[in-house]
């Protein structure tokens, strides 16, 4: 039985590279997948799917008001689809997160999200929200902080180098994300005195 599963992680933990080699290891034998990646801030209509270690592969692009399982399902009538991936789960809207519940529950296709729970404020994103909710298997893929400890959480950095503490959920451009733990996050975002206080300058 196809299940959904939401892998989630912060930044720079290796999400697109595992979800990269996971379809290629179903195209080297001879299965079709179907890759998705968040459209909001690209421009055209070819989306890209790219890790930070260089492997990157052409995918469809979502947007909001997209019904991914009416565009899963019309595939599937003419090539058999064995898979389905998603990147950047945490920019689907909700309705969206359901659909990928049914081209696993309706349609017996599997659906690996992958994507960040929080944003640099520490609030879940729409997508992981509801995918955190109905998925049928959560992973977690781990990276670390400064100091050893597992990384849960994420700064943004403006091009000043200084740590973003207000805006916008989403900012694609000369921004950087660094992953951190809870206690040194709550220490870069203002909210609990450092004992080690490090900072980005």
């Amino acid at each position: 039985m196809a299940k959904l599963y939401f892998h989630y992680a912060t930044m720079n933990a290796g999400k697109t590279t595992m979800l990269l080699q996971a379809s290629y290891n179903y195209r080297e034998r001879g299965m079709t997948t179907m890759l998705f990646v968040a459209g909001h801030y690209r421009k055209g209509d070819t989306g890209l799917i790219s890790s930070r270690i260089g492997l990157e592969t052409e995918a469809e692009m979502f947007r909001d008001g997209d019904d991914l399982f009416a565009r899963v399902a019309e595939h599937h009538d003419h090539t058999t689809v064995h898979c389905v991936f998603v990147d950047e789960a945490q920019f689907l809207e909700e309705e969206q997160a359901w659909q990928l519940a049914r081209i696993a529950d309706r349609l017996d296709i599997p659906v690996m999200c992958y994507g960040l729970r929080t944003d640099f404020q520490g609030k879940l994103f729409s997508g992981s929200r509801a995918l955190l909710a109905i998925s049928d298997e959560l992973r977690e893929v781990r990276t670390i902080c400064r100091c050893g400890r597992k990384a849960t959480m994420v700064v943004r950095l403006g091009a000043d180098g200084k740590v973003a503490r207000q805006g916008e959920q989403v900012a694609i451009g000369k921004d950087v994300y660094v992953s951190l733990c809870r206690r040194h996050w709550e220490e870069e975002m203002g909210l609990a005195l450092p004992d080690d206080f490090i900072g980005f300058t």
